[in-house]
């Protein structure tokens, strides 16, 4: 077997783990406001994606460093609103501390699995 395929492999079982801890933390007290976090975790890498994209590939305009702020920006606040729900809702009794640190564990390796993949399968435009 290739590398590759190796790599898939464990990636998909990092990614449905970390699901199945967020699963767990909603499903096990039924409460399912963690899942808003997961979800946050999961969306976070999009905006790096999409306004990289709309950068392009003259890096001398200013315009393009404004689109990779932007970008930068919205993952950040995605990224910390994410980590700062499940605690926010732990503290204010909503859920309990062992499901904000399931769904934070969970969210975390969700975000952690979809940048390895985007890391290690990323290929540069050669133009």
């Amino acid at each position: 077997m290739s590398s590759g395929l190796h790599t898939v492999i464990f990636l998909s079982f990092a990614l449905a783990l970390g699901f199945l801890l967020v699963i767990l933390s909603c499903a096990l007290w039924k409460n399912w406001m963690p899942f808003w976090s997961a979800l946050s975790f999961a969306m976070a890498p999009a905006p790096n994606a999409l306004f990289g994209s709309l950068a392009g590939a003259d890096s001398f305009s200013d315009l393009n460093s404004a689109y990779l702020d932007m970008g930068h920006f919205l993952t950040g606040v995605l990224l910390m609103t994410g980590a700062a729900l499940p605690l926010l809702l732990a503290h204010t009794g909503i859920i309990t501390t062992t499901a904000a640190v399931l769904s934070l564990s969970g969210g975390l390796i969700v975000y952690g699995t979809i940048m390895t993949y985007a890391a290690f399968f990323h290929t540069p435009d050669d133009l």
